[in-house]
């Protein structure tokens, strides 16, 4: 067995499988990385934007009232 193998062993040992969430996160991570500084830059401000902005209505924005 590689010296990485029994790392990866010995991690999944302690701590067990990761989330599909956690391994959502890392996915999203290595991609972020690979972005530009300015792109970065742009999903940083998007992200914050929306985190902030009340959520539209269901339906849409312009749905009818009724």
């Amino acid at each position: 067995m590689k010296s990485r193998d029994r790392c990866d062993a010995e991690l999944h040992r302690r701590l067990g499988a990761p989330s599909s969430e956690t391994a959502e996160t890392l996915r999203l991570l290595k991609a972020f990385v690979k972005l530009s500084s300015r792109q970065r830059l742009e999903v940083i401000e998007l992200v914050e934007r929306l985190a902030t902005d009340p959520a539209p209505a269901p339906g849409g924005p312009h749905r009818p009232l009724s």
